[in-house]
């Protein structure tokens, strides 16, 4: 019998599917066999996707082409202790403070401390209301870079604001003040570090997260991407440890 305290895996990773949700504009997912077992003797498989499609990484190189790209990026920064800040209580397109990340903040200790930010955004997965989700202001944005924190991971489609339908009731696309803010301040703020950063995007729901830090477990998240050359992003199969 396993033990309660026995360390234990959690898959953070959306499933790649025909028709799954992506960021407006982006290339559609297609995954069609092209070989059978009763044709040719295997099953292959013809995947069609973009390089941000599901659970993804970027690379610095994302934002501006000056800046790495994948396969310029060390190791380490897709892996570490994570801190999870809790900020399911947002409503739609709301603006993260940096008052509101300050509780998680204050628990980053150890360099390459991965941050988490759980949303609660996953349960809108596959409808427009998923393109509403709370982002990080500026302020928020380097806040976590002024902590240190060099890997952040969302449980939404972007750090930043996404346009595009998804406010409920008939309410207006956007926010006050939306329009003032740069194009993807977020990702410049946390992609364009002196040595560069990572963003994880599109999480599952990172609640037995929040639980097991809320019990002192020790949190470690993996976020290896597929190794594409000079490129902007990938897929990547998000899996956290949860320790004794």
């Amino acid at each position: 019998m396993t033990s309660p305290s026995a360390p234990f895996l959690i898959d953070l990773t959306h499933q790649l599917t025909t028709g799954m949700p992506v960021y407006p504009g982006d290339p559609e997912v297609a995954l069609r066999p092209v070989l059978t077992t009763d044709t040719a003797g295997v099953n292959v498989l013809r995947v069609h996707l973009g390089s941000q499609s599901g659970t993804h990484v970027d690379a610095p190189y994302h934002v501006d082409v000056t800046w790495p790209t994948l396969d310029g990026l060390p190791l380490e920064l897709f892996t570490g202790p994570a801190v999870v800040a809790d900020l399911r209580a947002l409503p739609d397109r709301t603006a993260v403070t940096a008052d509101q990340l300050a509780p998680a903040l204050a628990r980053v200790a150890a360099p390459g401390t991965v941050l988490l930010l759980a949303t609660g955004w996953p349960r809108f997965w596959g409808t427009d209301r998923y393109l509403a989700h709370p982002y990080l202001s500026p302020a928020a944005a380097e806040a976590i870079a002024r902590a240190g924190v060099r890997t952040v991971g969302v449980d939404a489609l972007s750090v930043d604001r996404t346009p595009g339908p998804g406010a409920p009731d008939g309410e207006p696309d956007g926010e006050a003040g939306a329009a003032a803010e740069p194009a993807l301040a977020a990702h410049r703020i946390l992609l364009g570090g002196p040595e560069g950063g990572v963003i994880a995007e599109n999480l599952t729901d990172l609640t037995p997260l929040l639980e097991a830090q809320a019990r002192d477990r020790p949190i470690t998240v993996s976020l290896f991407p597929i190794r594409l050359a000079a490129a902007d992003g990938a897929p990547i199969r998000a899996v956290a440890t949860v320790g004794g």
